[in-house]
């Protein structure tokens, strides 16, 4: 009789919205609940597949959260699976230490929540004995490795250890309970449930070490399809894994070369099928669509200008699609034989290489900066990184403001001469 489990980690149950870009309500409130839907829908897929064990390697929560409607959530699921006779084993990772609500939510019986100190739970199916190890952290920082306090491996059992941890550091995500792959394989466990990196990650060798991924994207920088793990431990001992598609929401990027555009209409027709094609390819219920335009095309100056105008119409062709929503539109696109200064062909063209050039000094990039920086300090804390999370982000944002905002005032001007 084989063993089932469900490896999920770093649900971060109701974040917040991190996209000043999700200015349509009907999209932030999609994006604001998905994470909600995505852990319905793992709690779904243990039902579906009886499984008999779900494992949640940290993060189920989203740092310092109070509010009792997602404890009630929370309870309202794990009770689902109390019914199902499923076990939850649950270790806490950097966020939940910050979370009041984790504290004090009371959990059925078959819920374990592993603590400070290490702690092994065995379960059994038929003549399998799966030994589950696992422990927490009660602070949000972890600058040392784990593993040297996780118990031995139980000989005769599964051996399987649940761990939050950064492994050796990955772009995007703090230092975590630092550990190598080779250590983890090393340690005489058969399988390591990791959760941290939001990124999926299957590392096959002595034991199977699998970081699942968040199951369901946030932004545009968590873009892709996001999913859990099924494993299946057989009774040989002899384990199998399964990816399997949890998201709601799916982020993604489309690129749309305007190259060969004349009017308007080239233009909508084409964001239209990049959208299209975008739909065709995300497997996920909703597809969040980020559209890039890009080169040269005379209608360049309109599409500037009318920005707001062409997003209307790239969301009107996207609700005409089906599940498919905008969220945001770039541009970095061009005019065609606009000429240039030297040739005294287009007084416009002039002045918009003057604004550039004075945009470009450091008299007017230390005022802008300026204005920025006080613009952030007055955000809410969750607004303030539009321009960038550090100084280098800062210097980029100015770097396209500075550039765009010449081409806007050029846009306006070259647009209301052609009509």
């Amino acid at each position: 009789m084989a063993f089932r489990f469900v490896h999920t980690a770093d649900i971060h149950l109701d974040s917040p919205l991190r996209s000043l870009a999700l200015r349509n309500s009907e999209l932030a409130e999609l994006v604001g609940d998905a994470s909600r839907q995505a852990f319905v829908s793992i709690v779904d897929l243990c039902l579906a597949e009886h499984v008999d064990a779900l494992v949640i390697a940290g993060d189920l929560y989203d740092g310092d959260q109070t509010s009792m409607k997602t404890a009630r959530f929370l309870a309202s699921q794990m009770a689902r699976l109390h019914q199902a006779g499923i076990t939850v084993y649950k270790i806490r990772g950097n966020h939940d230490a910050l979370s009041r609500i984790s504290k004090q939510l009371v959990f059925p019986d078959t819920v374990t929540i592993f603590g400070g100190r290490p702690q092994s739970v065995l379960q059994k199916a038929g003549g399998l004995e799966v030994m589950f190890h696992g422990l927490s952290f009660a602070n949000p920082k972890a600058p040392e490795s784990l593993l040297p306090r996780y118990p031995p491996a139980r000989e005769g059992a599964v051996n399987v250890g649940i761990m939050h941890t950064s492994l050796a550091g990955s772009p995007g995500h703090d230092v975590y309970a630092p550990c190598s792959v080779a250590d983890l394989h090393g340690y005489g466990f058969d399988y390591w449930a990791l959760g941290h990196i939001h990124v999926r990650q299957v590392h096959p060798g002595t034991s199977t070490v699998v970081m699942p991924g968040i199951p369901q994207g946030r932004d545009i920088n968590e873009a892709g399809a996001k999913s859990i793990t099924l494993v299946t431990i057989r009774d040989d001992r002899s384990i199998e894994i399964e990816e399997r598609l949890t998201s709601v929401a799916q982020f993604e990027r489309a690129s749309v070369d305007l190259t060969g555009t004349v009017e308007w209409p080239d233009v909508v027709g084409r964001v239209r099928s990049a959208l299209e094609a975008a739909r065709a390819f995300v497997g996920s219920r909703h597809a969040v669509i980020r559209l890039s335009l890009t080169g040269a095309s005379p209608v360049s100056w309109a599409l500037i200008r009318d920005r707001d105008l062409l997003l209307a119409e790239a969301e009107q062709a996207a609700e005409q699609v089906g599940d498919t929503w905008v969220e945001k539109l770039e541009l970095d696109v061009a005019p065609t034989g606009a000429g240039t200064a030297g040739e005294g062909a287009d007084p416009i063209l002039e002045l918009a290489q003057s604004m550039r050039a004075d945009a470009g000094s450091q008299a007017f990039r230390s005022e802008a900066r300026a204005f920025v920086q006080k613009m952030i300090a007055d955000l809410p804390a969750e607004g303030r990184d539009f321009a960038g999370k550090d100084e280098a982000g800062l210097e980029l944002f100015l770097d396209k403001v500075l550039a765009g905002g010449a081409d806007l005032v050029t846009a306006r001007l070259k647009a209301g001469g052609a009509q």
